[in-house]
């Protein structure tokens, strides 16, 4: 008779299980801007990260998992972020390049003598609204659109950080609502809803949000554009541009040539590769100089040199004028290594939180007091935003808190479409306002922008939320589960 050994099941953690690693975090993070202030995403948050999953990791052995299996729930959860990864190096070859190429320098050139001072914050939004709906993507949005847009207000003297809530507020809302955005999509999918009737359904709080946040940007351009501008200084900063590219129709290829493939519905990474080639093709054709410089020699090997540096390195500005200089100084794909750290980092202490089953434990226990339609829409909006700040990425926000409040809103007697509304109205577009999230350090790194600083202007990403927790309490378009909802 042979004896077979059984490994015993893991035991469920307990609620202080649960939230001890995510206390930690929040103590370590808070320690971290206190010390190192703005410079605390490149390198101090993503100590507290790392050291923080190792703390999930030894309470998850503690109650029975090996560390072979919390290991393994580390590498799941950063695996989850490999696309985004390659995603943020494409985009960082691509800003690099479309410098080369002129792209940035004449969308800027332009920009500044088409869009007015006091009009700039709030078109900004509304110009990336439109883009983001039409290609359904908030990130290549930002990472071409915004970079040129933050550049405008650096030779506008306006404020960065408030372009960069705006670029934001109208990439998200763009996002949200089209039918080609992937975390729409999964919305719709995970509460088995239908894509078209999800939209409809958001329509209630996301054009609100939107009108309120874009009346809100008018009203701060009308305050403060006043007399910082000086005519004199955008003359001198057109000038330098001219003098360091061939400013023309012809440089903005490269982003026709993107937006045409992103409306085609092309994947993201051969997207804004094939961009950044054909942003050093055109760099290496018609700014020949700009490209040998870059490569350091004569004749055309220095040019090719030159455009593959753009690539890895960025483009690095020989220009005169100190704002000119610093303004295009950027790019490469060198220039993400840190904020991928970040989110390396980050996608650890998720797959640690969720392997030991961290994550589930504090939901049930957030559903355990619910007796409300309004208690019900407010945990959902808190626990998306919560599972953004411990998992570290907005799919993940949107995937455990949509498969396990489903039970919940049906008790309640609410349509999916409501479930599946508050997973946008909060997990997609608040993944933004947290600086470890995937979606924080992207917009981080390519913006320019620190989180802190950009998070108080996004206003559209701040107001859908709350509006979704008022229209709980107050009942209002909460659709009940008998409805027909027209197809």
């Amino acid at each position: 008779m042979t004896q077979t050994s059984s490994t015993p099941e893991p035991r469920k953690p307990s609620l202080g299980d649960a939230l001890m690693p995510l206390l930690l975090l929040i103590l370590m993070l808070f320690m971290s801007v206190q010390f190192f202030g703005a410079d605390s995403s490149y390198g101090p948050n993503q100590i507290a990260l790392l050291l923080c999953a190792g703390v999930a990791a030894l309470v998850g052995m503690k109650n029975g998992y090996t560390w072979n299996e919390m290991e393994g729930g580390m590498l799941h959860g950063i695996s989850l972020v490999f696309g985004a990864i390659l995603i943020l190096l494409a985009v960082g070859a691509l800003i690099g390049s479309w410098i080369l190429a002129g792209t940035v320098p004449s969308m800027i050139y332009y920009g500044v003598q088409i869009l007015s001072p006091q009009w700039f914050y709030a078109a900004s939004c509304l110009i990336c609204a439109v883009v983001g709906l039409s290609i359904g993507s908030s990130w290549t949005t930002a990472g071409t659109l915004g970079v040129a847009l933050i550049g405008i207000s650096q030779a506008l003297q306006l404020s960065p950080e408030i372009t960069a809530g705006a670029v934001i507020s109208g990439a998200y809302f763009g996002d949200k609502m089209s039918p080609l955005s992937d975390t729409t999509n999964l919305a719709a999918a995970v509460t088995s809803n239908n894509l078209f009737q999800h939209i409809r359904h958001m329509l209630w709080t996301t054009i609100p949000a939107f009108t309120l946040a874009v009346v809100i940007f008018s009203i701060i351009g009308l305050r403060t554009h006043a007399a910082q501008t000086d005519t004199a200084d955008i003359e001198t900063l057109l000038t330098a541009l001219q003098a360091e590219f061939h400013i023309s129709l012809v440089s903005l290829l490269p982003l026709a040539l993107l937006l045409f493939m992103a409306w085609r519905k092309m994947p993201a990474y051969p997207t804004l590769i094939i961009g950044a080639l054909a942003g050093v093709i055109i760099g290496m054709t018609f700014e020949t100089d700009a490209a040998r410089r870059l490569g350091g020699g004569e004749g055309a090997l220095a040019v090719v040199k030159g455009g593959w540096y753009s690539l890895f390195d960025g483009y690095k500005s020989s220009s005169s004028n100190e704002n000119v200089a610093e303004l295009l100084s950027k790019g490469g794909m060198s220039s993400m290594l840190n904020t991928i750290w970040l989110i390396i980092s980050a996608m650890a202490f998720g797959g640690a939180m969720e392997k030991a089953g961290f994550l589930e434990r504090i939901v049930n226990w957030a559903l355990s007091r619910v007796k409300s339609v309004g208690a019900l829409v407010t945990t959902t909006v808190l626990t998306c935003f919560g599972m953004n700040a411990a998992a570290g990425d907005q799919y993940m926000a949107i995937i455990i808190p949509g498969r396990m409040f489903r039970e919940a809103f049906a008790d309640m007697g609410l349509h999916g479409l409501n479930l599946s509304r508050s997973l946008e109205d909060s997990g997609t577009i608040t993944s933004v306002l947290i600086p470890w999230n995937t979606c924080g350090a992207f917009m981080s790194g390519t913006l320019g922008i620190a989180t802190w600083h950009y998070a108080p202007y996004a206003l559209f990403n701040l107001i859908c939320p709350l509006l979704a927790i008022a229209y709980g309490w107050l009942h209002f378009k909460q659709m009940p589960l008998t409805a027909k909802v027209a197809q």
